[in-house]
């Protein structure tokens, strides 16, 4: 153990105890309770962390994960990861200073925001972080001003017009561009030792990832030419979070090994990075959230004589929480996400059509519409599942005001498993998915292999 996590950190669970046994004690404490109000409690199965961690360790063995903090900097996350031995991605001041607060290492750290601030280059000379990453010449011309021993990592663009998000219309350099700017790094006395790239999130074609690949061969090429010693890949991230994805990570895995076989064998010399958000937190969190106010809206205005009769109408819930907040996935991931009950109604319950706002009023903060709920009052909470991943705000965990609460949650058996470094039992009954605790190592099925890339043409 590095002794970056404790038990301390976190409540000890048996086996079979869920999460939302948990929410449902912190939530019945918070009803009856008259003072410290919280807006929403979350619950973090740190065990599903380290689950996922070892699943990514088998299907990608040759690269080593970097954690992005931007995604969820809950302490209880940075620390669990650390003590995995991940390294971390940071895109700024804040969340280097928030992984180096817990004591992590300058050399496990990269700056990988390619446009960053003066201040934040500084920060990071000052404090020994020296991989940073750049895509055009005004971000060169920062370091050589504020960090000129810095080793930079160029950022290339990437085919991710099918992404959710599309990362390459603001960051990336295109493979036109790639060799004037390490000309220009050259000239100035920058050392390039690698490069980067980011497939967007939610992105449905996993051959994307080959097609990158290829790329980055390229341009090591050229790096090589010009004299730089390009030894770091960066495959960056958008990684799926859930089972659920319309893309299996196994399945991106596999294209992803056989491009590294292709393009950057083993034993070439290159150290394989990749930067992973979403893929360790998302399924890891459970939210509850309270209903703070209800009313009912006619859907549309009846006659005098239909006011008092069964008009159509439906029920309008307000919640502690809405889309500038932790609901912001509705926002930038168009999801709608989907509520259970705390207390499960009774099959002969009636259904009403319902909605879920926000608390903000200015019309622009829906949770969720279309749903079919029983009648539910002020007080009663709803509980949010995959509530992981762009829910936590860097400021409040650095001593800001927070309107939620986290509680951290491990068995017994994936401590031991953390302890250890051990790989946790097989389930002799699991198949294609990565149970609690078996973490899919019997897995053996064989994957799709892509179909050979080679890079794209820069003319």
């Amino acid at each position: 153990m590095a002794g970056y996590l404790s038990e301390s950190d976190f409540v000890m669970v048996e086996e079979g105890f869920s999460t939302r046994d948990l929410l449902e004690e912190l939530t019945l404490g918070a009803s009856q309770a008259t003072t410290g109000k919280v807006a929403a409690f979350f619950v973090a199965d740190l065990g599903a962390v380290v689950r996922k961690h070892f699943c990514f360790l088998k299907y990608l063995p040759r690269v080593r994960p970097f954690y992005s903090v931007k995604c969820n900097s809950s302490l209880g996350v940075l620390k669990v990861l650390a003590e995995l031995g991940l390294g971390f991605s940071c895109a700024n001041k804040a969340e280097m200073e928030l992984v180096q607060h817990i004591g992590v290492p300058a050399s496990k750290i990269i700056c990988a925001n390619p446009c960053k601030q003066s201040a934040q280059i500084k920060y990071a000379a000052k404090h020994g972080v020296s991989l940073l990453s750049f895509d055009n010449e005004v971000e060169l011309a920062k370091v050589v001003r504020s960090h000129p021993s810095a080793k930079m990592v160029l950022c290339i663009a990437t085919q991710d017009s099918h992404s959710l998000s599309h990362l390459s219309l603001r960051f990336g350099a295109s493979l036109k561009s790639c060799r004037h700017l390490l000309e220009n790094a050259k000239k100035s006395h920058v050392e390039v030792v690698g490069v980067s790239f980011h497939i967007g999130s939610g992105c449905p074609d996993p051959q994307a990832y080959a097609q990158s690949i290829a790329d980055a061969r390229l341009v090591f090429q050229m790096g090589a030419e010009l004299g730089h010693t390009m030894n770091i890949l960066d495959l960056g991230g958008g990684f799926p979070g859930l089972e659920g994805a319309k893309v299996r990570f196994e399945e991106i895995a596999s294209v992803i090994n056989s491009a590294l076989d292709l393009y950057f064998p083993e034993g070439c010399g290159v150290d394989i990075l990749a930067e992973l958000g979403r893929y360790y937190v998302t399924s890891a969190f459970t939210v509850a959230v309270s209903i703070v106010a209800k009313k009912e809206v006619l859907l549309d205005q009846p006659s005098k004589e239909e006011e008092t009769s069964s008009a159509p109408k439906t029920i309008v819930y307000h919640l502690d929480e809405g889309v500038y907040g932790i609901f912001n996935s509705v926002l930038f991931d168009n999801i709608c996400p989907a509520p259970t009950l705390q207390k499960k109604p009774s099959a002969d319950q009636p259904l009403y059509s319902s909605s879920l706002w926000g608390p903000a009023v200015d019309g622009c903060d829906p949770v969720a519409e279309g749903l079919w709920l029983p009648q539910l009052h002020v007080g009663d909470w709803l509980v949010f599942d995959n509530m992981g991943a762009y829910t936590m705000d860097t400021k409040s965990l650095l001593g800001g005001t927070q309107a939620y609460r986290i509680t951290y949650a491990m068995s017994r058996l994936a401590w031991e498993a953390l302890r250890g470094q051990l790989v946790p039992a097989e389930d002799q009954d699991a198949e294609d998915v990565c149970k609690p605790l078996s973490c899919g190592w019997e897995i053996t099925d064989t994957l799709c292999v892509g179909p050979v890339f080679t890079p794209a043409s820069i003319m």
